[in-house]
């Protein structure tokens, strides 16, 4: 794979006892060290009128002031510093290249992967929350959409936790596909079954909320309901916000994904992409387990690089059964 990377995102400091770190792309790094075929690209930063087109001006420019001035806690989760203001602009400019080079047909061992830090998807469009202050996948979306290399994106959010910036942003689009899988009652509370997008976007939101415990199989049978609908939607490009903090080790959640359920889930994804005849690019979430971020990455990477994931034998739960059931009805699929 190619990683987008600048150290400037190292540079954003949420202090010693936060879970986001800048340990977590230097773990990142270290795991990739060990692997066959890992290549490194730098990016330019997102331009203050590229984060401004999916962002209000004023909570831009608050944000700004905010950082120039030291920065602080902006709520009692999401630490700013006199850093974060360049390296948010990184982390957004770093999504943007993934984007850009998934339409140009970077794929297979190609296929891009931005690691920038803040993450974004809970960023809403006039305000900080959840660790994030731009959103990343969002701006990215935009971009590519305002610039004419794609007429519609679909974005896949497989982290924990609900994108509820990344919803809220294109909630009455029809131009950009959100979806998510999410661990149920988690931070920050939303994505139920019946957020299904409105107006123009109506059915262009599908949230999949799990019952905590959720692992492999119920993750794969997701997707292949979530995959069903993108395939539907025929986007011209599909990125993944990719956080890893679903895996089973992860110290903020309760579900049950191993590093060996995000090489099948991105197996799945790409055939996915695939037949809808997608640029695929993937976009760093959350993931706060240091060796279980590290590996679950690599072992994406490794995917693209020719390693054949083993399949699971388990089965889905009921509840997970039903639920998708009940998606399919809503989503007419």
């Amino acid at each position: 794979m190619q990683f987008g990377y600048t150290e400037t995102c190292l540079g954003h400091d949420t202090g010693e006892r936060h879970p986001e770190t800048p340990d977590r792309l230097r773990a990142i790094r270290q795991q990739l060290s060990r692997r066959h075929g890992v290549e490194y690209v730098s990016a330019d930063p997102a331009s203050v009128s590229a984060v401004a087109a999916v962002h209000e001006q004023e909570y831009v420019d608050d944000l700004q002031a905010f950082c120039a001035d030291g920065g602080g806690n902006w709520d009692p989760d999401t630490v700013a510093s006199e850093g974060t203001w360049d390296a948010a602009l990184a982390s957004a400019g770093l999504a943007q290249w993934a984007a850009e080079r998934a339409l140009a047909g970077d794929d297979g061992r190609r296929t891009p992967f931005s690691l920038g830090r803040p993450p974004g998807h809970h960023a809403v469009g006039d305000d900080a929350m959840g660790f994030c202050f731009f959103n990343n996948a969002a701006v990215a979306a935009q971009s590519v959409i305002d610039d004419g290399a794609a007429d519609s994106v679909a974005i896949f959010d497989w982290d924990v936790h609900h994108g509820n910036g990344t919803q809220d942003i294109f909630y009455d689009r029809g131009d950009v596909f959100y979806a998510s899988i999410h661990e149920q009652g988690l931070y920050p509370g939303t994505g139920d079954a019946d957020e299904i997008g409105s107006g123009a976007g109506e059915r262009a939101t599908f949230n999949v909320p799990l019952a905590s415990g959720a692992g492999d199989p119920d993750y794969l049978l997701a997707w292949e309901t979530i995959g069903a609908a993108v395939e539907r939607f025929d986007p011209d490009l599909l990125l993944v916000s990719a956080g890893f903090d679903a895996h089973r080790h992860d110290p903020i959640s309760r579900m049950r994904v191993s590093t060996e359920g995000y090489a099948l889930l991105t197996d799945a994804v790409r055939e996915t992409a695939a037949d809808a005849d997608a640029g695929l690019g993937f976009i760093l979430e959350g993931g706060y387990g240091l060796d279980t971020l590290s590996e679950s990455i690599a072992t994406v990477h490794e995917t693209f690089d020719g390693r054949s994931p083993v399949a699971d034998d388990g089965e889905p739960t009921a509840a997970t059964r039903d639920l998708l059931d009940d998606l399919r009805d809503r989503h007419d699929l």
